[in-house]
């Protein structure tokens, strides 16, 4: 288990106030934290997901991820408990299919984080986690400043949210803005969503990864991450630099797309692939003007989000915020 506090904070002075307890649910890690209702994280676990392992063997490192948060001396200030998972996801069910997670498909994972010991009637709100990633974002980062945002997260794979009038926008089950599955190439690659030519399937760091190694790129040490592939652009490989490109051609044609359709203000790319900067960033601006052209597109604004690595768990908090309040009142 990997603790980390995150802020110092005094226990004694801090234990009055309603917090909220969060989850943040993906491929690669879970992690819980603590959030007050300004945003900020207080404490942090977390624990690698057994993403090839059986569906009980999920279900435990969730629990463990909750045993390990409730043991804290501020769980006593829980009021809600907001998740946060890979998707898609089913609100009204209270359910989860992950893509990357393959032994959870309709997976009742609101009612397992309800049923938990330390719980204990708590109100508990589950969301995608790209939903949650919009949350905070619109909450306390870099989408603050807009009523209508498209927020990105590109990973593992690529997920995305809206705030449409200054209102996270989830739609009826909760994957409204699900822009990684979307279709941007026709004959492209199948998707594991059963689909082909999806966005995720050339702009996530995977996609990215396969790019440059099937165009015959080598890594030195045989790292074929995006993180490596990214390196190797900044030395200027050209076929790292073109991977890069294509991923975010594909990325400038999904923001385009939203930008048509729903008139958005900003777009807010996070996750692990934003940490390349300007070279995932600089050919995203130039392909979003060359796709962006109608005269209600060609505003919007491109920004890298603000909130990085604690962006999950203050946004799975962030859905839980009504709850809060309903439970303090």
């Amino acid at each position: 288990m990997s603790y980390n506090k995150a802020l110092a904070v005094d226990d004694r002075r801090t234990i009055a106030k309603p917090l909220l307890a969060a989850l943040d649910i993906g491929g690669t890690k879970i992690a819980g934290g603590l959030v007050d209702a300004d945003g900020t994280l207080l404490h942090h676990v977390q624990l690698p997901t057994p993403a090839r392992g059986s569906a009980r063997e999920m279900r435990d490192a969730v629990e463990s991820v909750l045993d390990a948060l409730a043991v804290h001396p501020l769980w006593a200030c829980v009021r809600a408990v907001g998740i946060g998972s890979a998707g898609p996801v089913d609100t009204r069910a209270g359910t989860v299919s992950p893509v990357n997670i393959p032994s959870w498909r309709a997976f009742p994972l609101h009612a397992e984080v309800t049923a938990h010991r330390a719980v204990d009637g708590l109100p508990v709100v589950l969301g995608g986690d790209a939903i949650a990633m919009t949350a905070a974002e619109h909450w306390r980062g870099a989408a603050r400043p807009y009523r209508n945002s498209l927020c990105l997260v590109v990973s593992t794979g690529v997920g995305a949210g809206l705030v449409l009038d200054g209102r996270l926008h989830t739609g009826p089950s909760g994957n409204a803005g699900h822009l990684g599955h979307i279709s941007v190439d026709f004959a492209g690659r199948p998707c594991p969503c059963g689909s082909r030519g999806c966005l995720e399937g050339l702009a996530s760091g995977t996609a990215i990864s396969r790019t440059a190694v099937d165009s015959g790129w080598r890594a030195p040490h045989g790292d074929t991450s995006a993180a490596a592939v990214a390196t190797a652009a900044r030395l200027g490989d050209p076929l790292a630099l073109r991977a890069y490109d294509r991923a975010a051609r594909a990325l400038a044609a999904g923001i385009a797309a939203t930008a048509a359709l729903v008139e958005i203000d900003a777009a807010v790319v996070g996750g692990g692939v934003s940490q390349a900067g300007d070279i995932l960033f600089e050919p995203l601006r130039r392909h979003l003007a060359a796709y962006a052209t109608l005269p209600f597109a060609a505003h919007v604004v491109l920004a890298p989000a603000a909130l990085g690595t604690d962006a999950g768990l203050i946004g799975a908090a962030a859905l839980a915020l009504p709850a809060l309040a309903a439970a303090v009142h």
